[in-house]
């Protein structure tokens, strides 16, 4: 490894004396800007509805902002303890004992995250060491990679399969791509981008690949609460075996359409919370204050996050719906509110560049699934987002009605 320049160290803005400015050696060389501001600059500028970027168009529970505006009011403004307000923290602990029978020790196995990405980059930089293999599952989200190479850690990659229907987890080659070295492995289920959503027999695979070693699993399950047509989520909540070397990632900002809130919180055994909260206190310290309290009165009725699935799964049929008068494929959608299309029978431009003509030339902005590859790979798919409004579903489904 190369030594870093004195300079550098004092400053990462040092000025030599000749006035040059001396730029730091980047620790994330390979990262620019990512897809998704690309994407939704490019739909501001031609006025495209932005079915890229997953945010909804739409407001949260009023009851909700009132149970944060009331914990302001009472003073509830300075910093809560470095997990979480207790309350909190009891709420998810109850949370998941209710949907998945597992009991949390919410005073040393539930941290409270400024979302879910701090709380993946958290997970990974509390357990991943120089040198460290990490198996990453493609498509993948995109803050994984960068987040192993931080800790020093070694992406190791193994793509989904791609089929007339929609995407698969190759387990085998999962298990090939396991060595000595293999430190951690993340699985996302749901799964973003595809909208796959792993099964039992998938859950028995990974069991099977993880028994006997000492590999630690990172489960990114921010989208729990949208699975669809009575399908149930197989949180690795259920499965004590894998539980007992998981850390489970959720996000508040999804389930109740506050994704600027930057809520969130991670289930781990203890021995793996304390690690992860060695990290956490020098990483963010704590997260907002009152919107743990206001969260913490809301998670009192279960009915949002219950009725959730069934919520996400009309905008689901009626965008499906939609498509199907147009010449996209539909892939299937299983869960979280991302809709995957082929679209081969309309054009043999590569993804980037038919995800940037449909914005310019349909009005209709939605994110190239090529982007989610380390090394890109073009399967002719893009992917829609629709968490909007029913009113921004239909505008955006009679510009795909010209394909």
């Amino acid at each position: 490894m190369k030594t870093m320049p004195s300079a550098i160290k004092q400053s990462a803005t040092a000025v030599p004396s000749n006035g040059a400015v001396v730029n730091p050696v980047s620790k994330l060389p390979r990262v620019g800007t990512t897809i998704f501001t690309l994407m939704s600059a490019l739909a501001v500028e031609k006025n495209a509805v932005n079915l890229g970027q997953g945010f909804p168009d739409f407001d949260c529970d009023p009851a909700l902002v009132d149970a944060v505006a009331a914990a302001m009011r009472a003073g509830l403004n300075q910093y809560p303890p470095m997990p979480g307000i207790a309350q909190l923290r009891n709420a998810v602990a109850h949370k998941i004992q209710s949907l998945y029978g597992h009991d949390v020790d919410p005073s040393d196995e539930i941290t409270i995250t400024a979302g879910a990405t701090q709380g993946i980059l958290t997970s990974i930089l509390c357990c991943v060491h120089a040198g460290d293999e990490v198996i990453v599952i493609e498509p993948s989200y995109d803050s994984y990679v960068p987040a192993i190479e931080l800790a020093g850690g070694v992406p190791v990659f193994v793509q989904m399969r791609v089929g007339p229907g929609g995407y698969s987890v190759p387990w085998d080659e999962v298990a090939a791509a396991v060595s000595p070295k293999t430190r951690l492995m993340i699985v996302n289920t749901p799964h973003n981008p595809t909208g796959t959503v792993l099964q039992q027999q998938d859950i028995a695979a990974l069991a099977d690949i993880v028994r006997g070693t000492d590999i630690l699993i990172l489960a990114d399950e921010v989208y729990e609460h949208m699975v669809y047509d009575g399908a149930r989520h197989e949180s690795l909540c259920r499965y004590p075996e894998l539980a007992a070397r998981t850390f489970v990632n959720s996000s508040f900002g999804k389930t109740f359409h506050v994704t600027g809130w930057k809520v969130g919180y991670v289930a781990a055994p203890a021995a793996l919370t304390a690690e992860f909260r060695k990290v956490h206190q020098f990483n963010v310290f704590t997260v907002n204050t009152p919107v743990q309290h206001g969260l913490a009165a809301y998670l009192a009725d279960p009915a949002p996050y219950r009725d959730l699935p069934a919520f996400y799964q009309r905008k689901r049929d009626l965008f499906r719906d939609g498509l199907k008068h147009t010449r996209f494929k539909l892939l299937r959608c299983e869960g979280t509110y991302f809709q995957c299309v082929d679209y081969s029978a309309i054009s043999d431009l590569p993804e980037a560049e038919f995800a940037r003509w449909l914005t310019a030339e349909i009005g209709v902005a939605a994110i190239p699934v090529s982007a989610f590859y380390n090394t890109p790979k073009e399967s002719g798919i893009v992917r829609f987002s629709f968490s909007k409004k029913e009113e921004t579903l239909r505008l955006a489904l009679d510009r795909l009605a010209k394909l």
